[in-house]
């Protein structure tokens, strides 16, 4: 008969089968309570009767078991009780018409007797387990060997060698609960096959439900006490898998192999691992064998984490030495790999990541063991012929999560380039996986501070990361990235490069070369985030040998070299059309070379100096910037004392004349004013110039020019900024500024400030005028005697 489909009828047929089982059960424990032991028999067996149902499906049938087995629980009790009055009730009960409610009842009996007398276990046990061969339908049979187990779980016979003969052994509880374990697991692959192949998924979800009945069975096994290593070994772990491998079924050995590795102690594991995973290569092309051996894996490596003594952050590994555990896993791994050729690939990689997470929780300190799992994952790539993997397939994943684990693990990259399989395995994915990989790496060094001391390390690491300092060269036209992003990339490139220290200069120099070796072929683009932070770290060298000049004496040399270096370096910049930041470098490096003052110092800083002009005249137009660029190159030379009057009075003259000629006028008048300070404060044979004419010349010079826009807001602006001006020199002593000159700018600027039309502008120069003359009040109503001049004739309105 077909079983009903409709929720409606399945709980319609089970409470009519639950409420014809109640009333049978009322009947019983009536008779039972009259002592008509007989009567009582008959409504017990009309009540399992219930059982023989094929309506039902596994859940109801599951409830109604539940509903009987617990009835059954009073005619136990009774028996137990009475049992001495009834002599011939093991016998009597098999003469239930039916089979199924006979066996429930002979179950039931046999345990009273057993409890009553443990001489006759061994042989009603052997009898009760070969007799419920007698129910063949899978259903119904599994439920009835599983009350079977059910009633014997507190009765097996667990101790090694018994009092009397008749009570049994763990043995025979051993052979017992195999022996039902057989059964119940042909009963259960058996309903598969059973039904119209349209019913297959609905069949499945069935025995899934019922799964955890042959389970059961296992932990069984796992609970008898007296069951040694040795005892696991020899009979319980080769009749399990026996019957595992040769049930055929996807389903069952996926689901009992995953039993096995929990319900059984780790030490059990650790000794029987050959047997184990020479059996998983024996199951059906169906099962998932990669989730069985990682869940194997990673139950071993948590056993060793939580069992292991601690020391320091460290964790001792409890593993016997004898237990070669990752040898033993590699070398079947790589055989079931061999024999599963309908394994994916991606679940094969899965299997190697699951070895190199067992690899470092269990064998920290064996890099060769890591190693050797990234060597035998190229190998399955090779042999696949798998080269330029996509980012877009789920084994590029696998594939970056296993070399990902490594640099979380070791948290030191200087350990990673001692992998020597790393680099070969990591060329076989796609410039945009290498990429993500590389920058992976490259944030793990930063959050670290990884410090790389060493020339072959720096480049080791930077070969790694060659996809984050240079484009993919195999497809040109898709090397397209989102500008702030790869701006955000570069930075932390550049971050990188700050971490490249060694104790001794002469190496750190040899890492200076490797990089810009490395960095040099990356586009203008990548050139002006990497290449500044490699000009700045010699600058720095030089300073360190310079420090150590008095135990170096080839220290002058070795500056000469390294500014040699920031040059080539700097003019590679300026070729790339990136004049701004070139024309910075330059004059960052004329003042680090005037403050080392080497051999032959102040010809190489001229220059410095005469390549940033170059770079003002030749390559930078926009006026703003101009100004921007002939301000630094003038507060650059006014700082530097190194320069000779030979030296020194041309690049006056030329800054003086840069300025005169900007193209705007306002820019012309700042330019020219901030000239000031190249002769008041700029050095001449090592002390500032304070040429008060020439100051006074760059001042009146300003004035002219600022009389010329013809904006008047500008203008203006331009007077309250020189009277600024003027004010600084004059209060430094300069003679030549009188009072009356700035009498006369303040009486400029009060003249022509009420003129202008109100503005945020006319607002930012009326509060700047406002500070200067509440400057002026200051210093006129101070009595400060150490003023070198006297206020005394400024007239502020």
């Amino acid at each position: 008969m077909t079983m009903p489909n409709g929720l409606d009828d399945q709980e319609k047929l089970l409470a009519e089968a639950i409420g014809a089982a109640r009333k049978q059960a009322f009947q019983m424990n009536h008779f039972l309570d009259k002592e008509r032991m007989l009567d009582a028999l008959k409504c017990a067996s009309t009540m399992l009767s219930e059982l023989r149902t094929s309506m039902l499906s596994p859940k109801s049938y599951y409830e109604l078991y539940m509903a009987v087995t617990n009835e059954l629980c009073h005619l136990e009790l009774y028996l137990s009780e009475k049992s001495h009055k009834e002599t011939d009730l093991y016998e009597l009960v098999q003469y239930s018409h039916t089979i199924a409610p006979r066996l429930y009842l002979l179950i039931t009996v046999g345990i009273v007797y057993i409890k009553n007398d443990s001489t006759l276990k061994r042989s009603i046990l052997k009898d009760l387990v070969e007799m419920c061969r007698g129910v063949q339908h899978p259903l119904r049979g599994l439920f009835l060997r599983n009350y079977l187990l059910q009633c014997t779980r507190n009765i097996l016979p667990d101790v090694l060698v018994a009092e009397n003969e008749h009570e049994g052994n763990v043995y025979d509880a051993i052979d017992f609960v195999l022996t039902n374990f057989a059964e119940m697991n042909k009963l259960w692959v058996r309903m598969q096959h059973q039904g119209h192949s349209s019913e297959k998924t609905r069949r499945e979800k069935e025995r899934e439900e019922l799964k955890i009945l042959v389970g059961t069975n296992l932990v069984r096994l796992s609970q008898l006490e007296s069951a040694t290593l040795e005892t696991y070994k020899r009979l319980i772990l080769p009749g399990i898998l026996e019957q595992v491998v040769s049930c055929r079924d996807a389903i069952a050995q996926e689901y009992l192999m995953e039993c096995i590795i929990q319900v059984f102690p780790d030490e059990f594991h650790l000794q029987t691992l050959d047997p184990f995973l020479k059996s998983c290569a024996q199951l059906e092309t169906g099962v998932n064998v990669k989730n069985i051996i990682i869940s194997l894996i990673e139950r071993l490596a948590a056993y060793n984490q939580r069992s292991g003594k601690t020391s320091g952050n460290a964790i001792d590994a409890i593993i016997p030495a004898e237990v070669e555990l990752f040898e033993v896993f590699s070398v079947q791994v790589a055989n079931i790999v061999q024999t599963r050729t309908d394994m994916p690939l991606e679940d094969t990689i899965s299997l190697q990541v699951a070895l190199l997470s067992l690899a470092q929780k269990v064998y920290a300190d064996r890099v060769d063991y890591v190693d050797k799992v990234l060597g035998t994952t190229a190998q399955i790539l090779d042999r696949m012929n798998m080269n330029n993997i996509s980012h877009l397939l789920s084994v590029n994943q696998e594939l970056s999560r296993l070399l990902r684990i490594c640099i979380d693990f070791y948290n030191n990259a200087l350990t990673i380039i001692q992998l020597s399989n790393f680099c070969p395995l990591l060329e076989k994915f796609d410039y945009t996986s290498r990429k993500s990989l590389a920058l992976y790496l490259v944030m793990n060094i930063l959050e670290n501070e990884t410090q790389v001391t060493t020339a072959e390390q720096a480049d080791s690491l930077l070969t790694i990361i060659t996809p984050l300092i240079k484009d993919d060269e195999t497809n040109t036209t898709n090397n397209s990235t989102d500008a702030e992003e790869f701006a955000e990339e570069q930075g932390v490139v550049a971050r990188f490069i700050h971490l490249l220290k060694s104790e001794e200069p002469d190496m750190q120099y040899k890492m200076l070369q490797t990089a810009r070796k490395h960095l040099g072929n990356g586009g203008g683009q990548r050139l002006k985030h990497v290449l500044p932070p490699l000009v700045f770290a010699a600058y720095q060298l030089a300073f360190k040998y310079k420090a150590i000049a008095e135990q170096d004496e080839n220290w002058d040399k070795k500056c000469q070299k390294i500014v040699q270096y920031c040059h080539s370096t700097i003019s590679a910049l300026a070729k790339a059309d990136l004049p701004d930041l070139a024309l910075r470098l330059y004059l960052q490096g004329a003042l680090v070379i005037g403050e080392i003052r080497y051999t032959n110092h102040e010809t190489v800083a001229y220059e410095f100096m005469t390549q940033a002009f170059s770079l003002y005249e030749d390559e930078i137009s926009d006026s703003k910037a101009q100004l921007a660029a002939i301000t630094l190159i003038m507060s650059t030379f006014e700082q530097m004392s190194c320069f000779g009057e030979e030296n020194a009075e041309p690049l006056r003259t030329n800054c003086a004349l840069a300025a005169s000629k900007l193209l705007k006028k306002p820019d012309q008048c700042r330019g020219v004013v901030a000239c000031a300070a190249l002769f008041w404060s700029g050095k001449q044979n090592g002390e500032e110039m304070r040429d008060e004419k020439r100051t006074l010349d760059c001042l009146k010079k300003g004035a002219r020019i600022a009389s010329q826009c013809l904006d008047t807001g500008v203008q203006v602006q331009l007077y309250v900024e020189l009277l600024n001006h003027y004010l600084f020199y004059f209060e430094r002593g300069n003679s030549l500024i009188t009072v009356a000159m700035l009498n006369q700018l303040i009486a400029k600027v009060n003249e022509e400030l009420p003129n202008l039309e109100p503005s945020e502008e006319t607002k930012q120069i009326e509060s700047h005028y406002k500070n200067t003359l509440a400057h002026l009040r200051t210093r006129m109503e101070s009595n400060d005697a150490t003023l070198e001049v006297s206020f005394a004739g400024i007239t502020l309105n």
